[in-house]
This record gives structure tokens, C-alpha cells and sequence, in this order.
């Protein structure tokens, strides 16, 4: 299904986007989101990617040019205030402002988003904006523009006097090829040191918005400082970083899979890591989804059925449910597939996090919807139940949050996102996924049937909840780092 220049929606349904006011008040909605049941204590991307690029244009009309048809400032406020009152999940409950106290377009969308008014709904920190040509990059190319680097600082925010590590090195990235290394210490970026970075909770030197923008860093590797220039480019995303199968202590085969995106081009490589997983027979799984901030739903849907196996093909894997204008036409229900190459688990391990995150975070509920027992083990995950069918309009495309995502047994609104069952720490000095990395080793012991290591808690989890509520796309966090549930 393809996006046009108005609006977008599942086939069969586009056409023009109905204006006007809002004839009833936020009861009827509020009163038909609350019969949803809750779970536990923690959001979904629905696409067709295909014509993305087909928009153009340019988003905000500046500098005297002429905008192209259809997309003058006040063209394009207006188509946004009728399809958010058409498809915008809490359009009952969101504000209605007057576009002409605004003079840009990003201004007027961030005044239509839903502030928390209602209690049983935290306010919108997840729609966003972003242009066409950077979404149709990541999502139906597999690629991304940028450094490639990706540093740990949920795990610091509002504690700058702590250390900043590189958490991450994306493989074929401009930081790769300068060497750049997991746990090396960032001293400075573009000569900013790395306290004020924390301190202000601004990484947006991370993102680049063009290729050959330079991002200079200075990082400190045991005893050596190290000057190192990244030039932005556009690489290839690898969304499977690893797979492995080992042996616990107690003689258990056990496999191990990192995924970081859920998007098409992950699928080939799962498919190959659970085939070698079959051949080897392997007893339990680690799944490491700590870095996954979510993606494609059909993509964690074939995930979670490699995971649960065979038996469970057709059960529900998740249903979205939309607005009360939209559910009887777009209401739509994912099923588990019957892979080939599958496990038939009756529990897996998933490595979590704060950016453990929508599709990914769908994951674990969908296999808990079928009875699979999930121990996760890390930290909370971001607590996001909900996902966009993402529209484009005049080259920019707008993720807003269109629907709820719930499992089998109707369960959804994990809004504080999902506790670990065993609370580790990151090392970010340890290659992840090695031997020694923290998480792993736990969760190998829990396999042989030992218990949580009591270790510490890996900071104030209030402050890193605070940081990931302030990371909607273009506040200062990298464009890589997203928190998609996309209805595809």
C-alpha cells in the first residue's frame, strides 16, 4: 500500500481527509480505552513503504521560494489538523489550536499533540516528524546516514559528573572505520566536553543532516587519548549484530541472538541464526533486544513465532485497535506464523533495557499472550503500547501515534513498561554479547537454574525514565535510535 501527498491509510480506505470539530466530548473514548486490561509494568510501526519518495518537496516554505501546490505553511496546517482529527488515536482528547498564531509548520504539529490530561493516558512523547527522504532511507532501503556511534547516556542523565561511554558501533559505519570501540570514554564532541553534553541532556551532535558533516571526538581508551574524526555517510544498517550458540556451566546449549531493528532486511538473518539453532539443537534462547527500539510489527511477529514454535501458528500474536473513527475499517489482528525454522520454546530470555522499546516490547507481550514465560533480564523497558501508520505529506513524514497494540488475552497499557525479572547492569567495558557481558551471564545462570546474581542497580531508574519521555525525533537523540511500531 502506498503513501500519496494527503494522506495515508490501509487499501481501500485513503481518500480525503475528513475536517472539522470535534462533535462529542473525550468521555466516549476514554470510557472505551479504559476496557482494555493493563499488564505488567511497560510501543508498534504499521507500513507500506512503497511511494514514500514519491511526495517531494520540502516541508516548511522559506527563503521568498515558491511552494509547491498544495503545500504552502497554511496548506499544510491544515491538512495536518484534519487528518489528526481523523486518525490521531487520542484526537478526542488532544488540543485544537488556532493555526494562524503559528508560523511554521513544526510548531503547530507539537501544539496538536496530546498533553496527559487524561489519567489513565500519559501525555504524547512519542510522535514525531522527520523528512521522507530520511524514513524511506532507514525503512525501505535498510539504511541509514549518520556517524554510526551511539553512546550511553540514559544510563547518565542528569549525573554529569559521570563518565559517558560509547555504548555501541554500528558495523560499516564512518565510526567503525575510524576505529572507534564499545566502552571507549568520550571526553569531548566538536570540542563541547562531555559534562555540558550530559548535564543539558543534548546529543544532538550525534545526528548528522547531511552526509560529509564531520563529528569530532575525543575519547579515552585505558591510558591513551585518542583524536578521531568521523565524516557522516550513508551506510548499510545491520540489524542482526549477532548469533551464537554456547554451552552453560551446567552443560546446557544455549543460542544467542541480538537484534537491533526490526525491519525487512532483518528477516534473512534470522531466519539463517534459528536454523543454525535448530541443527544444533539448542535448549533455550537469549534473545537481546536491550537496543531494539521496535520497527515493523510482521517483522517481531516472525520473531516471536520462531520463538514459540509451531503449535502457536494462527493464535493472535497482536491485534491493533484504533480510534473510534478508524477501528471498524483499520482494527487489525497479526497472527503468529509457522516458520520452518523454529523452536517450540516454552521460555525465553530477553535481554532488556530503557531502549527496549515498542515493536520490541510488542514482542514480549505477544509471546506472554500465548503462554510462553518471557524472563527478562537487564532493566525496564520504555513502556510504549502504542504505534503509527506513518502519512507523508510535502516531503516530510509524520509518525503520530494511531493505535494500541494488545496481545491475546487483551492485555496492553504498559505505560511504565515491563520490570526485569532480573535487574543487571550494563557493562559497556565488555563487548556485548561476549562472555563476561553482565546480562548474558545472568541469564545463562537463570538457564542452569540458579538465581538473579544481587548486584546494584544500575542508576536512578526515575532519571533515565525522565530522559527517554524527552526523546521525541529532532530533540537532540539520534535519528538511528527510534521507537517505532509500524503497522506493516
Amino acid at each position: 500500500m502506498g503513501i500519496d501527498c494527503k494522506w495515508r491509510g490501509h487499501a481501500g480506505q485513503q481518500g480525503a481527509v475528513q475536517q472539522g470539530a470535534v462533535q462529542q466530548g473525550a468521555v466516549k473514548q476514554a470510557l472505551h480505552l479504559r476496557a482494555l486490561r493493563r499488564v505488567g509494568a511497560r510501543g508498534l510501526l504499521v507500513a507500506g513503504l512503497a511511494g514514500l519518495g514519491a511526495c517531494g518537496g520540502g516541508g516548511d516554505s522559506a527563503g521568498g521560494a515558491t511552494p509547491e501546490p498544495g503545500c504552502s505553511v497554511r496548506e499544510q496546517q491544515d491538512w495536518l489538523a484534519g487528518y489528526m482529527n481523523d486518525w490521531y488515536f487520542w484526537y478526542r482528547l488532544s488540543p485544537r489550536p488556532d493555526p494562524a498564531a503559528y508560523a511554521d509548520v513544526a510548531g503547530y504539529f507539537e501544539a496538536l499533540l496530546y498533553t496527559g490530561s487524561d489519567p489513565n493516558f500519559p501525555a504524547d512523547r512519542w510522535s514525531g516528524r522527520e523528512s521522507t527522504a530520511s524514513f524511506t532511507r532507514f525503512y525501505a532501503d535498510g539504511e541509514n546516514l549518520g556517524y554510526g556511534v551511539s553512546v550511553a547516556g540514559l544510563e547518565v542523565a542528569g549525573q554529569a559528573g559521570q563518565p559517558l561511554y560509547v555504548r555501541g558501533v554500528d558495523p560499516g559505519s564512518p565510526a567503525a572505520a575510524a576505529g572507534l570501540q564499545r566502552g571507549d570514554r568520550v571526553l569531548s564532541m566538536n570540542g563541547r566536553a562531555a559534562a555540558d553534553i550530559v548535564g543539558a541532556n543534548d546529543f544532538s551532535a550525534l545526528t548528522a543532516a547531511d552526509a560529509g558533516q564531520v563529528l569530532n571526538l575525543r575519547v579515552e581508551r585505558g591510558l591513551a587519548v585518542l583524536d578521531l574524526r568521523l565524516v557522516a555517510a550513508v551506510y548499510a544498517i545491520t540489524p542482526v549484530t549477532g548469533s551464537r550458540v554456547f554451552t552453560s556451566t551446567a552443560g546446557r546449549r544455549v543460542g544467542y541472538l541480538a537484534v537491533k531493528n526490526m525491519i525487512s532486511q532483518a528477516l534473512s538473518p534470522i531466519d539463517q541464526a534459528f536454523a543454525a539453532f535448530k541443527a544444533q539443537q539448542v535448549q533455550d534462547l537469549v534473545l537481546d533486544l536491550r537496543y531494539n527500539g521496535g520497527g515493523l510489527v510482521s517483522v517481531g511477529g516472525n520473531l516471536a513465532s520462531r520463538v514459540a514454535g509451531l503449535a502457536v501458528g494462527g493464535n493472535t500474536y497482536a491485534t491493533l485497535l484504533y480510534n473510534d473513527r478508524r477501528g471498524a475499517a483499520n482494527n487489525q489482528t497479526f497472527p503468529f506464523e509457522s516458520p520452518a525454522n523454529s523452536l517450540a520454546l516454552s521460555r525465553v530470555f530477553v535481554l532488556t533495557g530503557p531502549r527496549t522499546c515498542s515493536a520490541s516490547e510488542q514482542l514480549i507481550n505477544g509471546l506472554r499472550g500465548v503462554g510462553v514465560q518471557v524472563l527478562s533480564v537487564g532493566d525496564t523497558t520504555c513502556g510504549k503500547p502504542v504505534g503509527f501508520l506513518p502519512a507523508s505529506r510535502c516531503g516530510q513524514t509524520y509518525s503520530v501515534v494511531n493505535f494500541e497494540s494488545v496481545n491475546a488475552r487483551n492485555e496492553g497499557r504498559y505505560w511504565d513498561g515491563f520490570d526485569a525479572t532480573c535487574q543487571v547492569p550494563e557493562n559497556f567495558q565488555v563487548a556485548q554479547g561476549a562472555a563476561g557481558d553482565p546480562l548474558l551471564d545472568a541469564s545463562a545462570r537463570l538457564a542452569d537454574g540458579g538465581s538473579c546474581p544481587a548486584l546494584a542497580q544500575s542508576g536512578p531508574l526515575a532519571g533515565r525514565k525522565a530522559a527517554l519521555g524527552a526523546r521525541r525525533l529532532g530533540r537532540g537523540w539520534p535519528l538511528d535510535e527510534r521507537s517505532d511500531m509500524l503497522a506493516k
